[in-house]
């Protein structure tokens, strides 16, 4: 089996209006993503939704004094974009969907990803999502060291940092030998 994480396509990283959007890139790869979904949910893969939920009044998040506030616990912000949201809401009672809440760049810290990964002999998983250079690259990051063979998909992932969506990439291949596709 093999999974497909779908990472922060939220309201606030994809909407034009979100608090700390990709904005454009992030908006072109909905259809893509969406496509990828659908497979693994035919398929009956897992897919996972790791998904930031922050405080504003968490003084002690770092983040908190590194981007301004967003995915706010209890806003809409937090709301899966477009048509990924239609597809949460039609799939998220299946057995084979997870919806992770995380505080940190890496789907992997502070939560239960790896158990519920190993315990479904998952070996494999399938990156997508925002942005390219902060979790998606931290998630694999931790994936690399946990022995994960890694899967980005290039027309699955955004940044509204262009350099660093195209180093992110490089770095994947050159540094984590993940397979870009």
């Amino acid at each position: 089996m093999k999974a497909l994480l779908i990472i922060d396509y939220t309201w606030d990283f994809v909407a034009t209006e979100g608090r700390l959007t990709t904005g454009e890139p992030g908006q072109k790869i909905e259809e893509e993503i969406v496509r990828l979904a659908e497979g693994f949910a035919d398929s009956e893969d897992y897919i996972v939704f790791p998904i930031d939920g922050h405080d504003e009044e968490d003084q002690f998040h770092p983040e908190n004094k590194l981007f301004p506030p967003h995915n706010l616990i209890g806003t809409n912000g937090r709301e899966l974009y477009g048509n990924l949201a239609t597809f949460y809401e039609k799939h998220k009672n299946q057995r084979n969907v997870y919806w992770i809440d995380k505080r940190h760049y890496s789907a992997f810290s502070g939560t239960d990803l790896d158990i519920r990964l190993r315990e479904r002999g998952i070996k494999e998983l399938h990156i997508t999502g925002v942005c390219t250079d902060i979790c998606v690259l931290h998630t694999a990051i931790d994936a690399y060291n946990l022995g994960y063979k890694i899967v980005i998909h290039e027309k699955g992932v955004a940044s509204f940092n262009q350099v660093g969506h195209e180093w992110a990439l490089e770095h994947f291949k050159g540094t984590l030998g993940a397979e870009v596709v």
